[in-house]
């Protein structure tokens, strides 16, 4: 009796460790996104619902670059839809059956699983498809300088991930039809499924006896669950952790005007008590922000949702590729920064874990170390690699960020910056020239 119950107490085992391991990197993912700032992200919830629905469950921002996004499309529904197999396949690894949703769904079983099958064949094209445009086409964006490396790898294992996981999903429903079709008086294989595409594989399983076939569709099933969960734990090491980050980032979006800059509070506060004729310079300023420093020179200067945009970005480089600063050979990708900033991220964590709660300085820090000064003064603030990413995440607010802290804090603005700044505290324009002269245009017209 205990020998028939191992299958089963191994694959619930295998689900407990698999579950758990998973929860734990959600644990690290979470508490390193908390290290970020507080900012309130909460109004206009009807607005954030349907931006959410809208980007992320309705990839409408994928499909405008056609091709990628209708393959992308395929890929998501795929990803989507197959799983839930994956309910069954749990059910049945417990309880030690087979297919046993089958006699509760009747004929929509099939059409079910006939649509798996045609989703998974589509997956396969799709998958195929986008491992050539990346290393047979090599399209530019994904042969940038930062894709060197672990990104690139990255990027192709996922790939092979799902052929694997597409191809022993066929084989399995392939092994079960031959079980099905040579050896219809087996109890436990019962006539359940419609099997538009593994059925071509019945020739090559045509000459094989019962317990073959039985150890193909069991080794099928062990791996294909067995592949699942280890997808589900590399995610927590790769770019495609936005399969899940993407819901909530786009809910916490932000839903400003592109172009719209928030004031400092403290900024605010002094320039609101300079222009007031009437105000006491000597009073003391009560601002409902306390801030020790201005901008950001560091992951933890960052707010949550800019920390969450750093996890959920998909390297795709839809972002660099618009960027004007990055097609005029400027040092500045908006990938990098948001890449940059993850990885920073990642190292700030572990080093509080390791700490036991307290960040313990490592002589290091996301400006200088990670990204650059030429990096940050390239960008143009047009706001191109917001409205060009799928998922919602703003490069910019940190690169905007970054520089307030270089001035504000450091005084270290390009000379013609600061030259400009100079000008308009002394002559309240931009340009070199004394107010009384600014007129001096109009007297030859």
């Amino acid at each position: 009796m205990l020998i028939e119950l191992l299958p089963n107490i191994l694959f619930t085992l295998l689900l407990i460790l698999a579950l758990g391991f998973f929860a734990r990197n959600v644990k690290k993912i979470k508490s390193n996104i908390n290290l970020g700032k507080e900012i309130d992200r909460t109004d206009n919830l009807k607005a954030r619902w349907s931006n959410m629905a809208r980007i992320a469950l309705g990839q409408s921002k994928m499909v405008k670059r056609p091709i990628a996004g209708i393959l992308h499309l395929i890929v998501y529904i795929g990803f989507i839809l197959i799983n839930i197999e994956l309910l069954e396949i749990i059910v049945d690894g417990i309880l030690g059956t087979h297919r046993i949703f089958a006699p509760f769904l009747g004929r929509f079983y099939n059409v079910l699983i006939a649509s798996f099958e045609v989703l998974a064949a589509l997956v396969l094209v799709a998958v195929i498809i986008f491992w050539s445009r990346r290393n047979v086409i090599r399209i530019q964006r994904f042969w940038k300088d930062e894709m060197k490396g672990w990104p690139k790898l990255d990027a192709d294992i996922i790939l092979y991930f799902e052929v694997v996981l597409m191809g022993l999903f066929l084989l399995m429903n392939g092994a079960d039809l031959a079980i099905q079709t040579n050896f219809p008086t087996d109890p436990h294989y019962a006539q359940a499924g419609s099997f538009p595409v593994s059925q071509y594989l019945l020739p090559l399983l045509q000459d094989i006896n019962l317990d073959q076939l039985i150890l193909i569709e069991r080794t099928a099933w062990w791996m294909h669950i067995f592949g699942i969960l280890c997808f589900l734990n590399y995610l927590y090491y790769s770019k495609h952790l936005h399969i899940l980050l993407a819901f909530p980032n786009t809910f916490f979006a932000n839903l400003n005007p592109k172009g719209y800059f928030a004031n400092n509070a403290n900024v605010t506060a002094e320039v609101q008590l300079m222009l007031d004729p009437d105000a006491d310079p000597y009073a003391s300023t009560d601002t409902s922000v306390e801030v020790d420093k201005f901008g950001a020179s560091d992951v933890l200067d960052l707010n949550k949702v800019q920390l969450l945009n750093a996890y959920t970005c998909t390297e795709c480089g839809r972002c660099t590729n618009e960027c004007p600063a990055n097609q005029t050979g400027k040092k500045l990708s908006p990938r990098k920064i948001m890449m940059d900033t993850r990885d920073r991220l990642t190292e700030v964590g572990e080093n509080i874990r390791k700490n036991k709660g307290t960040f313990v300085d490592d002589g290091k820090q996301l400006l200088g170390d990670y990204i650059s000064h030429e990096e940050l003064w390239a960008c143009t603030s047009c706001n191109a690699c917001v409205e060009a990413c799928p998922v919602d995440i703003d490069p910019l607010s940190i690169i905007m960020n970054m520089r307030q802290y270089l001035v504000m804090e450091e005084s270290a603005a390009p000379t013609d910056l600061n030259n400009m700044m100079s000008n308009i505290e002394n002559n309240g324009a931009p340009w070199p020239f004394n107010q009384q002269d600014r007129a001096n245009w109009a007297k030859e017209l």
